[in-house]
């Protein structure tokens, strides 16, 4: 990621407002107004320096702190779901996208890729196959995109994926097997029915994921299986758990009965957090214990629908302190507001951060979704955040 040092506050607003401009070259005079030259007198002493995201001026990593102790972001998201039904002649809506698209298939990510390179691990469940096989389930939907596909992915910094849902079956256990073989040889972890996963960021930090799907009676199976297999990934080191479900009713913006006490079971027996997808909607997230379950993120880029009726979405991001005896604390999360579509009316999967008036639209619909939920389960106790911060409330 690109970082800017410069000399005057009017110059950084300058510099917002003119993104990439190339590094080690003189600003373009055209770009400030006069008053903006006036306070920005030294302008042909600035240079533009290129240096890793976490990278102090000092050339110090500020995600090791001097305790010892280090700060890791994790970035999630929804849905991802790309190509289309191959029981179809027709071309699909993504590939049809696709043609229009300059920068090929880097452009469902391009949006959001710079926010994924300034983190330290970015998860997406990927709803879908990446497969050549023909054969398909009766599904009403049934998804798959050709193996390299996976450049969606990889050239939008994502690095782990929740493959536990009900379309990565669409093409059955040779489609499901090719989709690994093709995540595995791309260099990105993902995790579902054949085991958990690990990624381990270069701040020697590891992290375990595990995935899990609810539907077909599989709620008592999870509530069998979920404390050993969290207990299984701290035996491999890993500081810090991430569990993902697959659960819930489609289009449901509140959990139901079921989710709620799963949720809070996956907390109590060592999860550092849940991630919930299936509804396709936002929904809102509860605080337990001092740790966060994401009860739904939504739709991201989403290639189910060209015109969906709800393009709301947000990218869900938390930090946490891991000291050196494994110790794991919560450091806060914040929210990155987005619409699943760049463009207004119709969803051209290229999910894109919302600013002013439009970002607060969501994060007041989160805070009304939270007013339901915590009316509908006020017997449970059950808390929700009691707000959605769209930036970080605490700096390195």
């Amino acid at each position: 990621m690109k970082t800017l040092r410069i000399l005057s506050a009017a110059l950084l607003m300058t510099l917002l407002a003119a993104p990439g401009v190339p590094a080690e070259e003189k600003l373009d005079l055209s770009l400030l107004d006069a008053q903006e030259l006036s306070a920005a007198a030294t302008w042909e002493d600035a240079v533009f320096e290129t240096r890793p995201w976490y990278e102090r001026a000092d050339g110090t990593d500020w995600r090791v702190q001097d305790d010892g102790s280090v700060i890791v972001t994790i970035s999630a998201t929804g849905d991802v779901t790309i190509g289309g039904d191959t029981r179809k002649s027709s071309t699909s809506i993504f590939d049809k996208q696709l043609a229009q698209e300059p920068s090929g298939l880097s452009f469902p990510m391009e949006n959001v890729r710079s926010l994924f390179e300034a983190d330290d691990m970015t998860i997406v469940n990927f709803e879908g196959t990446l497969t050549t096989t023909k054969s398909a389930t009766k599904n009403t939907y049934s998804f798959a995109a050709p193996p390299e596909y996976v450049q969606v992915l990889t050239s939008g910094s994502v690095e782990a994926v929740s493959l536990e849902n009900n379309h990565i079956l669409d093409h059955g256990a040779a489609g499901y097997e090719e989709t690994c073989q093709t995540l595995e040889a791309a260099g990105i972890r993902y995790s579902g029915h054949l085991g958990a996963s690990t990624y381990t960021t270069d701040t020697g930090v590891t992290i375990g994921m595990l995935s899990y799907q609810t539907f077909n009676g599989n709620y008592t199976n999870i509530y069998a299986s979920i404390e050993g297999d969290i207990a299984a990934l701290r035996a491999q080191g890993c500081q810090i758990v991430i569990v993902s479900y697959h659960w819930g009713e489609e289009k449901d913006y509140i959990p139901n009965e079921r989710q709620v006490p799963l949720g809070r079971a996956t907390i109590d027996a060592g999860a550092d957090l849940v991630l919930g997808h299936h509804s396709h909607r936002m929904n809102p997230i509860e605080v337990y214990n001092g740790k966060y379950i994401c009860y739904s993120l939504g739709n991201f880029s989403f290639a189910g629908n060209i015109r969906p009726d709800d393009m709301d979405t947000f990218v869900f991001q938390q930090r946490f302190r891991v000291w050196p005896d494994g110790t794991v604390q919560n450091e806060g999360f914040r929210i990155v507001p987005c619409s699943i579509s760049s463009q207004e009316d119709v969803n051209d999967f290229k999910p894109t951060p919302q600013e002013g008036e439009a970002a607060q639209a969501i994060v007041s619909r989160l805070l009304e979704l939270n007013a339901d939920f915590e009316k509908t389960y006020r017997s449970t106790g059950v808390t929700a955040v009691d707000a959605y911060p769209t930036q970080w409330m605490t700096e390195y």
